[in-house]
């Protein structure tokens, strides 16, 4: 590869990372670096590591995204294989669900309408046409990672803003006549893996590609697998056919689970009472069609208890309403919306699609007579408010101005306010006869608490919103935890006791429904807004107690990494139900027993971890399943029982006895799986499924051992977005950065659940240092004649070989933690610091030749599990070790020696300490005086000598407050007794009863508040008498450092014990006044030679 020059930039640096890159992942496949085989004897604790990570789906090209959650298994496995483990790291590709089947039918809508090539309605043609269908960004697949663009195609620019299929494909640097063959969905299925194949290989992922695999049908031997999960989770009861709520796309006809939507991942059906509240006849003109019906205000309440207080109905003057035939007999006033969903719950007289008789507007309801269930007031009357929305319940509400802040509010306007109920043609006899009606009695509140939070919070309106949602959050939640009931037979009775017996009282009496719609709005990645349907069809039960404690039983002996995760679990755990597990339309497994669905996305992908043990047996490096050794009919049910459930030798099996044998040894030897990565979105969902399935199909020894969770990803700080341009490939990344700089900066990103930032500066900077590392050694080496020989005797040489040992514990300690920006940082940035410190310390005497060596195989293997190709590279070119790096074992090393690290900051502290000593010296003597040149000039002409003065020991009055200080200090806590407490040890001390205790007092005091701070800072060694080493002995033996940091001619260390010490300070003793040395803290005086 030649010299790329970009814009005038060269990018000799990377090009030279991506050539060594191409060379190394040579030297792999060679060697089958990343093949994983299972031995018979069991794996000791340690001896194994199986990682995995939820396979991507297969509807464009992996982005960063992909790659920040998956190099947290990939670094996690490739830290175990460098310290000896055998390590499985499979990887698979979903395909299961509808994204790729939408995409593939809409392409073919376009073509059918618009022609191959497509001439697309222009701007104002599509203004002019029928609506358009509507497109969501999840839809979309993304664009080829050499052709990727932010902006809108030409083509799309052209034709206005709707967004074509064909557009999208365009975008991927496809031809024409080559787009027309992803009208078929499984043409997909075979494009976009490979290419992911490669770009993870360029990746440098370490991947035991033999037992790779894609979902669906189109592998025999996967969907044998997904057939017999499914039977075996029937045949223990844990799917069951029910008639349940469920978020349903009308467009796709068939439920909308997480995966399925383009937007509203969990949301959940929300259910509400449905309020029947009788029209009483005559009715008004624009209604006289619905004659000989009985027609009824629906209002959806989460309530039902509360309306024994009703006043009156709401309805929203402008809003669009409908009445809309429930069955032959029954007609429901409502909003659209509410209709289309009550059509998917049997509510409609024709099945699924609501029926309007008339269109109506709030303003046509207001005034109409209603009789409505519980309420005392004979007849109630639709009244205007202002503040409905539409896309939350029916549009009508129920109003109970006794317990709702904003009923009460909208009814006081309409009561105080004359020109308001005259702009909407509210007449007196509606509103003002009607009273609040106590209902409820709540502590604090009383039995109007509504009228009592809104005179409290001085709320004005109805249109005070922010108060309003205060005043119901103080009252809503305690209402129904101490609320006590006032009237008819549920008088005296707790509101959360009765709330149920009442719902069912109003649906026995014909007075009510349910009804159900979803919490939020949810959008299909077909691109309709989904509706709650009750549907008859599989769900597996979920949350059924029984399994739902194996499963939080599974949870708690698992390695979650963050107390965050396992809270997420815990929450997920308390409100899941029964999952819905069959489509009708998608890719998939048909349900064995059923076979007009299909498994549902979520559904197929919860235990298949499993899968890859034996994959490369079934078909091995066919990702398809296509050729196999084994028929797919030998892979019965008792088969697959015997493989991963303990289940009896299957005797009958045409098997070959010693594969069958071999099959098992895989799944017993690598199962359980040690670590899964995943975002902390699929906690809620498929993370939290793959802890119910494991716990109800295989054994408990069997059971996943780690969950880690991430956040997601940003570049540079800001969201990634397609939209916007702020979006990488990983093949995008790779060409810009080169893989190990990607990695690099993955790293550094971060680790926690929060959302992470790849930074594209620090990519470059990892670029630059990896090369001139590189460049480094090749200089080391070049000249290795020139390092001092011998075994490493000076005090540099004991500082650096100690640092290099701490490194190696602390990054054990943070890839053990999967802490990779830590191991990063221990491993890499701060190994290469004290590598710089070693080589300034070393002086003319050099380096030590044995402990650059060993620093240069440390950091190499170090840095191997972030940067494996730089690793390779220098591991067999420069440094000429036998075999690969990856598998090169961690570095053997000495306990580090904590005080020789203290000694050696002390040290570095006091230099620098010193250097500021001599800057405001210097800046006192800027002008020259009688007896010689000015300090700079000294300095100049190395004319200047240092006397160093050290105190090791804290005596008299500071060490009495010391020993008070470490009698007062709690370790358990990290905290000092009170002040008080303190001061009273003082007075009873030594100190305290000196004659002269009040001047001595004044010292003391802010001693210990320094002291004190220190503490807390530092840690319980600030309150030691003395360094535990000789701080005279660690500054005499580092006087030339000292001399060549501070351009010193001459250096001597003095102890201020010594009586005659302080006289050779001459004219200068005064600063050793102002300024005494103290342990820890030497004080420095330069005079002229």
């Amino acid at each position: 590869m030649g010299i790329n020059t970009e814009n005038s930039r060269s990018f000799a640096r990377r090009d030279r990372l991506l050539e060594i890159e191409k060379q190394v992942r040579t030297w792999w496949e060679e060697s089958d670096a990343f093949v994983a085989e299972s031995c018979e004897k069991p794996p000791e604790p340690g001896e194994k590591f199986f990682g995995n990570f939820p396979f991507p789906y297969m509807n464009g090209f992996l982005h960063l995204g992909h790659a920040f959650s998956l190099s947290k298994v990939e670094f996690a496995a490739a830290y175990h294989r460098l310290r000896g483990a055998n390590v499985l790291f499979p990887f698979g590709f979903h395909c299961t669900g509808m994204p790729i089947k939408a995409a593939a039918d809409k392409l073919a809508r376009e073509i059918e309408q618009f022609g191959e090539p497509p001439i697309f309605p222009s701007a104002e043609e599509q203004e002019v046409s029928q609506q358009p269908e509507k497109e969501d960004a999840s839809d979309v697949v993304q664009p080829a990672p050499d052709k990727f663009k932010g902006k809108k195609s030409k083509a799309a620019a052209k034709s206005g803003t709707q967004v074509y299929q064909w557009d999208i494909m365009c975008s991927f640097g496809l031809s024409q006549s080559e787009i027309s063959r992803f009208k078929d969905p499984y043409y997909w299925l075979t494009f976009f893996p490979p290419l992911a194949v490669e770009d993870l290989k360029a990746f440098g992922l370490g991947v035991d590609w033999r037992r790779s695999f894609v979902t669906t049908d189109i592998n025999p031997f996967f969907d044998s697998f997904v057939r017999w999960q499914m039977r075996k989770l029937k045949s223990t009861h844990k799917i069951v056919k029910d008639l349940r709520y469920t978020i349903y796309s009308p467009l796709d006809g068939q439920p909308c689970a997480d995966h399925d939507r383009a937007s509203g991942e969990g949301v959940q059906p929300q259910e509400y009472t449905l309020i029947k509240m009788e029209v009483v006849p005559p009715f008004p003109e624009k209604m006289r069609v619905l004659e000989g019906r009985k027609v009824f205000l629906a209002a959806a309440t989460l309530r039902p208890e509360t309306m024994f207080g009703q006043t009156n109905a709401w309805v929203l003057p402008e809003g669009k309403y409908g009445a809309f035939e429930i069955n032959e007999k029954d007609v429901f006033i409502l909003t659209q919306r509410a209709a289309l969903n009550l059509a998917y719950q049997g509510f409609s007289r024709m099945q699924q699609k609501p029926s309007c008789l008339v269109e109506l507007t709030g303003q046509d309801l207001i005034g109409l007579p209603l009789k409505s269930p519980l309420t005392s007031n004979e007849v109630i009357y639709a009244l205007p408010m202002l503040t409905i929305l539409t896309d939350k319940g029916t549009g009508i509400v129920t109003s109970v101005p006794s317990d709702a802040p904003d009923d009460y509010m909208a009814l006081h306007d309409l009561k105080a306010k004359p020109a308001l109920r005259a702009k909407y043609g509210v007449k007196d006899e509606w509103v003002l006869p009607f009273e609040i009606i106590p209902i409820i009695q709540i502590p604090g509140f009383g039995d109007k608490p509504a009228e009592k939070v809104c005179i409290d919070m001085k709320i004005k309106s109805q249109n005070d919103k922010e108060k309003l949602a205060e005043a119901k959050r103080q009252t809503y939640l305690k209402g129904f935890t101490e609320g006590i009931m006032l009237v008819a037979e549920f008088k005296d009775r707790k509101v959360q006791e009765v709330k149920p017996i009442i719902r069912s009282k109003l649906i026995e009496m014909g007075q009510a429904i349910m009804y159900s719609e979803p919490e939020k709005r949810v959008v299909s990645r077909s691109g309709d807004e989904c509706v709650v349907a009750l549907t008859d069809q599989w769900y597996l039960t979920y949350g059924e107690p029984e399994w739902k404690r194996l499963a939080e039983e599974c949870l708690a002996n698992m390695n979650l990494y963050a107390d965050e995760t396992r809270h997420g679990f815990e929450h997920t755990l308390s409100w899941l139900n029964q999952w819905a597990c069959s489509r009708s339309f998608g890719l998939g497994t048909r349900i064995p027993w059923d076979e007009q669905y299909l498994v549902e996305s979520l559904s197929d992908s919860t235990i298949y971890m499993a899968y890859y043990t034996v994959a490369h047996l079934l078909h091995d490096v066919d990702i398809y399943g296509k050729s196999s050794t084994v028929r797919l009919e030998e892979m019965t049910d008792e088969v697959w029982d015997f493989i991963f459930c303990g289940g009896p030798y299957p005797e009958s099996s045409t098997i070959d006895s010693a594969l069958l044998k071999k099959m098992k040894q895989e799944f017993e030897y690598w199962y359980p799986f040690d670590l899964r990565v995943s975002g902390k979105d699929l906690i809620q969902n498929h993370l939290t499924f793959c802890i119910y399935n494991h716990t109800a199909i295989m054994d408990k020894r069997h059971w996943p051992r780690g969950f880690r969770c991430n956040g997601h990803i940003m570049l540079n700080s800001e969201k990634m977005s397609k939209s916007t341009g702020n979006f990488r490939t990983l093949r995008q990344a790779i060409e810009e950065f080169s893989a190990d700089a990607t990695r690099f900066s993955l790293a550094d990103a971060g680790d926690g659940v929060d959302d992470a930032n790849f930074v594209f500066e620090t990519a470059n900077a990892a670029i630059l240092r990896l090369t001139k590392e590189i460049a480094w050694m090749e200089e080391v080496l070049a000249a290795e004649a020139s390092l001092r020989v011998g075994p490493p005797s000076t005090y540099a040489d004991k500082v650096f070989a100690n640092e290099i040992n701490l490194a190696l514990k602390l990054t054990e300690q943070h890839y053990q933690s999967c802490m990779f920006r830590e191991a990063l940082k221990t491993g890499f940035y701060d190994l290469q610091a004290a590598r710089d410190e070693y080589r300034f310390s070393c002086g003319a005497g050099g380096m030590n030749r044995d402990l650059v060596w060993r620093f240069m195989d440390v950091q190499t293997r170090l840095i191997t599990p972030i940067c494996p190709h730089y690793a390779e590279y220098v591991w067999k070119e420069l440094l000429k070790k036998e075999g690969l790096v990856v598998k090169a074992g961690w570095p053997i090393s000495d306990s580090p020696d904590l005080t020789l690290k203290r000694a050696n900051k002390y040290l570095q502290d006091s230099i620098d300490l010193m250097r500021k000593l001599l800057q405001k010296q210097m800046l006192g003597s800027k002008k020259a005086n009688k007896q010689g040149a000015p300090v700079t000039q000294l300095i100049e002409d190395k004319r200047l000598n240092g006397l160093i003065f050290v105190n090791e020991r804290y005596e008299g009055w500071k060490e009495e407050c010391l020993r008070i200080l470490q009698s007062k200090f709690n370790l358990e806590t990290c905290s000092f007794a009170p002040d008080s407490e303190i001061m009273e040890a003082l007075r009873s001390s030594n100190v305290g009863k000196a004659a002269n205790f009040k001047d001595i007092q004044k010292l003391c005091m802010p001693f210990l508040r320094f002291k004190k701070d220190e503490t807390l800072k530092l840690g319980v060694q600030a309150l030691d008498l003395s360094l535990p080493f000789g701080e005279v002995e660690v500054l005499s033996e580092n006087l030339d450092l000292i001399k060549r940091q501070l351009g010193l001619e001459h250096v001597e260390v003095l102890s201020a014990s010594d009586p005659d010490a302080f006289a050779k300070a001459g004219s200068l003793v005064s600063l050793l006044r102002q300024n005494p040395p103290s342990p820890g803290s030497p004080t420095a005086i330069f005079l002229a030679n």
